[in-house]
C-alpha cells in the first residue's frame, strides 16, 4: 500500500508538471508575427478547428486567445530588463507597426521667449517646494495662493515710505500694483501665443505710437480689443453701422468617437447604397456648366485658330515689297533715282505714285 501511493503520488506530480509546460509550451504550425513595441501578436494559422467545433466554438476561441497571449508573454520575458522602485520592467523595442490615426499628431509646443533665452543662457529650472515656514504664524504654509505664507494683503497697517506721499492710501496703492502684474502676465502669455501662432498683432497699446494711423490699422486694434475678453468677444455690443469681422473662422466640429451608432450605422448603409447602385448620382447643374464651359473653349479654340488663318494670308506679300536694300527694280526704296524720293530733277521722275507703272516706289496691290 505504501509503495502504491508513493507511486500514486509521483505520478501526480509528473502530470503536474507536464500541465504547467502545457500551459507555458504553445506549438504552432506558422510562427506568429510578434511587433513588440506596440505587443501586437499577428496569429497566420488557419482557424481550422473552429469550423467543426459547434457547441464549443466559444471555448475553442478563448483557448485560441489564451494561447496567443502565452506565446506573446514569452517573447516579452526575453526581452532586457530592468528594476525600477522595486519592480521589474521590460525595455520594448521600436513599434513597427503603423497603426492608423484619426487625428494628426499633436504638434510639440513652441517654447516661450523665456524658455527660449534660458535654452540659450543656459539656465535650469530650479524645483521649489511647495511648502514654507511661516514665522508670524508659526505654521507650514502654501508659498502661493490661498492662506500663504507671508501674506501681505492680511496685514492691517502699512509703514509709510519716507519718499511717499503721507496722504496717499498704500493699500489701494498696493491693490493696483497687483492689478498691473496681473496685466503684464496676462499680455506676455498673449504675446507668446502670437508668436508660437506667428501672427502679427498690434502693439501693446493697440496702436502704432507714430500718431498716424490708417484706417485698416485702426479697425484691427478696435477687432484685437474686442476679442481680447474671456469669452473671444462673442457678447460684445457692435456699433450701428459696424459690419462683421471677417476671417473670424468657424469652429469645426466633429461627430463623437463613441454614442451614436445609429447615425453611423445609416451613413456608412448610405454609402454602401451608392456605391452598389448601377444609375451614379449625377449633380444636373455641375453636368451642365461644365457642359457649357467645354463648348465656350472649343469656341474660343476656332476663333483663334481662324485669327491665326488670317494673319497668315494677310503676311504674304509680292516681289514689290518693301525692302531696306536691293536695285530699284525690285521695288527697293530708296533716296535718289528713279522712281524714289528725289532732291531735284524733273517732276515727272520725282515722288509718290499712287499706281501706274513705274521704276521703284510702293505699289499698291
Amino acid at each position: 500500500m505504501e509503495g502504491q501511493s508513493v507511486e500514486e503520488l509521483l505520478a501526480k506530480a509528473e502530470r503536474d508538471e507536464a500541465e504547467k509546460l502545457q500551459r507555458i509550451t504553445v506549438q504552432k504550425e506558422l510562427e506568429l508575427e510578434f511587433d513588440l513595441g506596440n505587443l501586437l501578436a499577428s496569429d497566420r494559422n488557419p482557424p481550422t478547428g473552429l469550423r467543426h467545433a459547434g457547441p464549443t466554438q466559444e471555448a475553442e476561441l478563448r483557448a485560441l486567445a489564451r494561447d496567443n497571449t502565452q506565446l506573446l508573454i514569452n517573447q516579452l520575458w526575453q526581452l532586457p530588463t530592468e528594476r525600477v522602485e522595486e519592480a521589474l520592467v521590460a525595455r520594448l523595442p521600436e513599434p513597427s507597426t503603423r497603426l492608423p490615426r484619426e487625428k494628426p499628431v499633436p504638434r510639440p509646443r513652441p517654447l516661450t521667449r523665456w524658455q527660449q533665452f534660458a535654452r540659450l543662457k543656459g539656465i535650469r529650472p530650479k524645483k521649489k517646494t511647495n511648502l514654507v515656514w511661516d514665522e508670524v504664524s508659526g505654521q507650514w504654509r502654501r508659498r502661493w495662493g490661498y492662506q500663504r505664507a507671508r501674506d501681505d494683503t492680511k496685514e492691517w497697517l502699512i509703514e509709510v515710505p519716507g519718499n511717499a506721499d503721507p496722504m496717499e492710501d498704500q493699500f489701494a496703492k498696493r491693490i493696483q500694483a497687483k492689478k498691473e502684474r496681473v496685466a503684464k502676465n496676462e499680455l506676455n502669455r498673449l504675446r507668446n501665443l502670437a508668436r508660437a501662432h506667428k501672427m502679427q498683432l498690434p502693439s501693446a497699446a493697440g496702436m502704432h505710437p507714430t500718431g498716424h494711423q490708417s484706417k485698416e490699422e485702426l479697425g484691427r486694434a478696435m477687432q484685437v480689443a474686442k476679442v481680447s475678453t474671456a469669452s473671444v468677444g462673442r457678447f460684445q455690443e457692435r456699433l450701428p453701422k459696424e459690419k462683421a469681422p471677417r476671417g473670424s473662422g468657424k469652429k469645426r466640429k466633429f461627430q463623437p468617437l463613441f454614442g451614436d451608432f445609429a447615425a453611423e450605422r445609416k451613413s456608412q448603409l448610405e454609402m454602401l447604397r451608392v456605391m452598389n447602385s448601377k444609375k451614379p448620382q449625377m449633380d444636373i447643374t455641375r453636368a451642365t456648366n461644365k457642359q457649357m464651359r467645354e463648348e465656350d473653349q472649343e469656341e474660343a479654340a476656332k476663333r483663334r485658330k481662324m485669327s491665326q488663318k488670317g494673319k497668315r494670308k494677310g503676311g504674304r506679300q509680292g516681289p514689290g515689297s518693301k525692302r531696306k536694300g536691293g536695285t530699284p527694280s525690285q521695288g527697293g526704296k530708296r533716296k535718289g533715282g528713279l522712281g524714289g524720293k528725289m532732291n531735284s530733277g524733273p517732276p515727272g521722275l520725282s515722288g509718290k505714285r499712287k499706281g501706274g507703272q513705274h521704276q521703284g516706289g510702293k505699289r499698291r496691290k
